[in-house]
Formats: structure tokens, C-alpha cells, sequence
């Protein structure tokens, strides 16, 4: 995707202001080998890019100056009640150098899944997004999750999903291999029938 933006001299909450007063977003874009740069973007633009996904979780190229370059969006300051974009924050991109950002998770199959055709289980998406790194040449736009041999009470793990090429996950903590979704069976869930099935014959 690509966005517009204008090189900001004056800097300061008294300019930002007047800056949001004429339309515009104070922003600001680092890393590289070059200084931090101050920029203000058009707050229509800003807003309904910001509206979709693939603004969050892929390469962006920006016009400044007459020329692209490539950065990747990093923070949004929204207002607190208003739908208004206050100021955001991009990363300058090199292709040789591994970025370490959240993509999305796309989970398909669900509806088709044993979990719920046989067993009318509730499908909960324990996690949304990822935290990878990768080289910029390889960042995906999402991940898929293949739902459709879930059973009831059973869970999908990361090890059960393959990453794309060239992209690893960063683990949080300890956890080195995160639930992304479960299959909830009312009453308890598969295992819970299961053992109570064990036990019936013992009685």
C-alpha cells in the first residue's frame, strides 16, 4: 500500500495542534541509518488506511520528497472519543535487515470442522495475531489456521500450522508453542465425555 507524506519543520503540541485543526497528522518515521524524520500525513487518508488491515501487517510505501520509501507502521495515537487520528509512528524498512512485527490470524474452515458438525462446539480464537521475524522480502499479510479437522474439545496449536517461508515465531515468555483456537463442547468438552465414558463400565 501506498500513502503521501509531507516533510514537518516545526514541531511542538502548540504545531500539532494546528496541524489537526487543518486536516492534518502529526507523524513521524525512524530507524536506519538515517535521524528520525518529522512528516504530517492527510488525516482522511491516514483514517481510512488505517481501516484495513494489510495498513497494519505489511511493507508500506511512502511518498515523501518524490520518492517511495519502504517503513512499517508501528504505532497510532487515537483520540480518546472522537474517531481522530492523533499521531502515528513508522519504521524505516531495509530489505537486508530481519523486522520483528504482529501479523494477523486468519481462520478458515471452522464452520466445516468435526467440532462443529458432530459435536455443535463453539470455536473460540484464543489468539488474533502472531509476533514474527522475518525479512521484509518474506512478511506475510497474515497467517492461515486451517480449522476443518478440529474435533470437539481439541485445541490448535502453533506446531500443528506451518509458518511461511522465511518466517519465525517470537515466542511471549515461555510459551514457545501458543493454543491459537479450541473447540468448546458444551457440558465439557470431548475429554470430559470421554472419561466419563471410561468410568461407566468400571461402575
Amino acid at each position: 500500500m501506498k500513502f503521501k507524506a509531507t516533510a514537518r519543520s516545526v514541531q511542538g503540541s502548540s504545531a500539532s495542534r494546528r496541524l489537526r485543526r487543518a486536516g492534518r497528522v502529526p507523524a513521524i518515521v525512524y530507524g536506519g541509518t538515517a535521524a528520525p524524520s518529522n512528516i504530517e500525513l492527510d488525516h482522511n487518508e491516514i483514517y481510512h488506511a488505517l481501516r484495513k488491515e494489510e495498513f497494519h501487517a505489511s511493507i508500506l510505501q511512502m511518498e515523501l520528497d518524490g520518492k517511495d520509501h519502504p517503513v512499517l507502521l508501528r504505532a497510532v495515537q487515537w483520540h480518546a472519543y472522537k474517531p481522530q487520528v492523533m499521531h502515528v509512528d513508522f519504521q524505516r524498512v531495509d530489505a537486508n535487515q530481519a523486522l520483528t512485527t504482529k501479523v494477523p490470524l486468519h481462520f478458515i474452515n471452522g464452520e466445516n470442522s468435526p467440532a462443529v458438525k458432530l459435536s455443535s462446539a463453539i470455536i473460540s480464537h484464543v489468539l488474533t495475531e502472531l509476533e514474527i521475524t522475518c525479512l521484509p522480502a518474506a512478511l506475510p499479510q497474515f497467517i492461515e489456521v486451517d480449522l476443518g479437522n478440529l474435533l470437539g474439545g481439541a485445541s490448535v496449536h502453533l506446531a500443528d500450522i506451518k509458518l511461511p517461508k522465511g518466517v519465525t515465531y517470537v515466542p511471549q515468555g515461555a510459551e514457545v508453542n501458543p493454543v491459537l483456537a479450541t473447540a468448546l463442547v458444551k457440558g465439557g468438552g470431548a475429554a470430559a465425555d470421554g472419561e466419563a465414558a471410561e468410568e461407566t463400565p468400571a461402575a
